[in-house]
């Protein structure tokens, strides 16, 4: 069976669900053309998600993919969010703000049994997990309605918890990809290797369909990834310019410029593991730091800091999120990206 009847889609193309810049218009325009477009809802608390589910199915009837976390709630340690502070306290002094002042912002949360309330109205043919995935109760849930499940997987031994679990199909996501990793059995970042390393290793070590992530910006990336076994790919930092996303303008004119050449893995803005354009405070706390405390709460405490840089026109502190290969970022529809992916492929 091909991705595309595992699916029900025209193209082995899959849109990587990206929180915090993108809404269902992307994802629309990604299912309309033919790929599978997909709605980020770690994000999104339940009103939300119905208003953006509508949306998709008022505009699209064709697969389209709704994407979540599920990564474990952390306990908060007020000694870790001290140490947090104190080391962002030079830049508080900077831009004059009061640590007292600091709030949660926000959520991101993992997949829920009120998250699935939502789900179940709309039953969405393919549902996606990051860090593993839910309690089996929720994933019976998930699967009692017929959707297909995808996980992401950053070494071989994930992918083959994955395929134990029932999953329909493994998204193996090399080191390049941007944003968060999708790492959920080890913390050790000296474990992730490049996508055209990861991929042949995992299709030799499962047996259900292989999807490539992190760093294919065009057609030919795609046609290297099946070339290597891949029964498709998942592209995200190539949309990140379309119509239809949300991208801020300093995150788009970080994409635009040659600073996009260089990015690296960072804990700093949420307290995981993402890749993301180096900026100043990448730079100077590097970009790993032991004092950032567990996601997501590492987030709260650098919000002002971006507030008040994005403020006065720097992204210094914000989350630039791209994969090493940016190449692909153009300002056109979606949809032409889409399809413009796909050239060559019988």
């Amino acid at each position: 069976m091909t991705l595309q009847e595992l699916l029900g889609t025209e193209l082995p193309i899959i849109q990587a669900p990206m929180a915090g810049v993108q809404g269902s218009a992307l994802a629309v325009a990604v299912s309309n053309a033919g790929g599978l477009g997909s709605l980020p809802c770690a994000m999104l608390e339940p009103g939300a998600m119905r208003r953006e589910l509508f949306a998709i199915h008022s505009q699209c009837a064709k697969p389209y993919n709704v994407n979540f976390f599920c990564h474990p709630q952390p306990a908060a340690d007020r000694g870790r969010e001290a140490a947090w502070q104190a080391a962002l306290a030079p830049y508080y002094a900077e831009f004059g703000i009061d640590a007292n002042s600091v709030v949660p912002g926000p959520a991101r949360l993992p997949f829920s049994a009120e998250a699935a309330d939502v789900l179940q109205e709309f039953r969405p043919s393919v549902v996606s997990f990051h860090f593993g995935l839910p309690s089996s109760e929720l994933l019976d849930r998930v699967k009692g309605w017929g959707a297909k499940v995808l996980s992401s997987a950053t070494t071989v031994e994930e992918a083959l918890w994955l395929e134990e679990q029932g999953v329909d199909a493994i998204i193996a996501q090399g080191v390049e990809a941007g944003g968060h990793r999708g790492m959920f059995l080890t913390t050790d970042i000296s474990t992730q290797v490049g996508t055209f390393a990861l991929l042949p290793q995992v299709v030799r070590a499962v047996q259900v369909p292989v999807i490539a992530a992190g760093g294919i910006a065009d057609a030919r990336g795609v046609a290297a990834a099946m070339a290597l076994g891949a029964a498709g790919v998942q592209v995200g930092t190539a949309y990140l310019l379309c119509n239809e996303v949300t991208t801020s303008g300093l995150h788009r004119a970080a994409l635009k410029s040659e600073a996009a050449r260089v990015t690296a893995l960072t804990n700093l803005f949420t307290g995981r593991p993402a890749r993301g354009i180096v900026n100043r405070v990448m730079r100077e706390l590097g970009p790993m730091s032991p004092l950032a405390p567990a996601f997501p709460l590492a987030a709260a405490a650098i919000a002002p800091l971006r507030a008040r840089a994005e403020g006065a026109g720097s992204g210094d502190f914000s989350p630039l999120w791209s994969g090493q290969n940016a190449s692909g970022c153009r300002e056109i529809p979606a949809a032409q990206l889409t399809r413009e992916l796909a050239q060559g492929l019988a």
